[in-house]
């Protein structure tokens, strides 16, 4: 996507809103290095202040992240998932699964009775994608496989708002899922049961298959907690 020469008016907000559609629609992608302070005002045809305000702007929002000497990164896809990421940052391991759990089992619910013959296909392949991950022991390609597994749960719901909201919520947990690691992802938590349950179009046994999923991490998160506290 090429960006435009800006009009006058509100040139601050302008270039707020090309720099923001640039994010949303995938041409800056999540933590992409984006265009030079200079680059940007000759695409824009505004002056470097003007572009300096803008990524102000949106690095107040969330989207952006100015990393000193080294230039600004993609932080974040929408303004939702900024303050996410910023409330995550400060929020416990054990609230932010209890959340996801929450998220992920009403999904898995809803997804039984409202999935099509597609999205028990991408559900299918995403649970495969995320057990290649598990196999090949690459613990940064299975949280991002595990995750993409749940987007595709949630998908099948057709439920927009559930959808924006756990893509949103996804994309701020990337880190916190990483940062708990090992010690909640060493436990292997098979998912065939959530795939089984939605496939065959039963919303009670997907509910409980999907809890006993999220318990599961909620007892190796405790457990892990319980071992710091004494160590």
């Amino acid at each position: 996507m090429s960006l435009r020469t800006a009009q006058r008016a509100s040139l601050v907000d302008q270039v707020i809103d090309q720099l923001k559609e640039q994010i949303t629609s995938g041409s800056w992608r999540m933590h992409a290095k984006i265009p030079t302070e200079t680059v940007l005002a000759e695409q824009l045809g505004v002056g470097r202040n003007t572009v300096r305000e803008a990524v102000r702007a949106l690095t107040h929002a969330g989207l952006l992240e100015c990393r000193q000497g080294d230039g600004t990164y993609v932080r974040a896809t929408s303004e939702l998932s900024g303050a996410m990421a910023r409330r995550l940052q400060a929020a416990e391991q054990l609230e932010i699964l209890e959340v996801r759990r929450a998220l992920e089992v009403e999904a898995a619910r809803l997804a039984a009775t409202r999935r099509t013959d597609e999205d028990v296909t991408a559900i299918e392949i995403a649970l495969g994608e995320r057990e290649k991950a598990w196999a090949n022991g690459d613990p940064e390609k299975f949280v991002e496989a595990d995750l993409a597994f749940h987007v595709a749960v949630v998908e099948a719901t057709h439920n927009n708002v559930l959808i924006d909201l756990y893509t949103d919520f996804s994309a701020a947990l990337r880190a916190s899922i990483a940062a708990a690691g090992g010690s909640l992802e060493q436990n292997y938590i098979p998912h065939d049961s959530i795939v089984r349950a939605i496939a065959a179009g039963d919303a009670a046994a997907a509910e409980r298959a999907g809890h006993a999923c999220m318990e599961h991490i909620l007892i190796a998160l405790t457990d892990t907690q319980s071992l710091t506290a004494s160590a």
